[in-house]
């Protein structure tokens, strides 16, 4: 995973959260290969290699891992981001793996819907949207937030599973985990205050792994 603060200069990854990563890697028991990446250089749709771009920072750490795991094929979430699904692939193609994007262009009512049941249990840490306020809507799980989305889909055109930033969540357990991840304590940052469309964090500050129960 490449990491960074919480803010909005780059976008391929998701910035706000990354306190989480190594709880996730435990929580599933597997490796994380972590590395801090820079700002993207080419904007447009397609990518060539470029020096100095956050994908290079992504194509250096998946060689790394790929010296540690001999895996084949990489798993991409992006449902309608074709900029991001051309830059992993990009990287995918250099490295000889497979990208596998199994959510593109899938109903995001209906993929947020499958997700609930399926016992993904996520929260929101981050809004910013019209339609979102952080006061009232961080820290929900992907569940209550599910028929507000639907109203904002209708109401605004957002996009229900926040493939345009208009949100982004920490997954507290789901069926992957062994161990599920208890966050004890958070701050909520108001990044900017605007009247229509605040935009509002939740910095993690103290968070561990507990035994799942039953």
């Amino acid at each position: 995973t490449s990491t960074k603060g919480c803010d909005d200069s780059t976008a391929t990854c998701t910035v706000c959260g990354h306190e989480v990563l190594k709880y996730y890697a435990e929580a599933m028991g597997l490796l994380c290969s972590r590395r801090h990446h820079w700002q993207a250089h080419i904007q447009d749709r397609e990518y060539a290699v470029t020096e100095g771009d956050e994908v290079e920072d992504l194509f250096r750490l998946m060689s790394t891992a790929k010296d540690k795991v001999d895996y084949e094929a990489v798993s991409v979430g992006a449902i309608y981001s074709d900029y991001q699904r051309v830059r992993v692939l990009n990287v995918c193609n250099r490295l000889g793996l497979t990208m596998l994007a199994y959510l593109w262009h899938r109903n995001q009512a209906e993929l947020l819907r499958e997700m609930i049941d399926s016992g993904v249990n996520a929260i929101l840490i981050k809004v910013a949207a019209l339609g979102l306020e952080p006061k009232k809507h961080l820290g929900l799980t992907i569940s209550e937030i599910y028929p507000h989305m639907l109203e904002m889909e209708k109401k605004y055109g957002l996009n229900v599973c926040g493939e345009g930033g208009e949100y982004e969540t920490v997954t507290l357990d789901c069926p992957l985990f062994r161990r599920q991840i208890v966050i004890d304590k958070s701050e909520t940052v108001i990044h900017s205050d605007d009247a229509f469309a605040p935009v509002g964090y939740l910095k993690l500050t103290k968070i561990h792994l507990e035994d799942k129960v039953g």
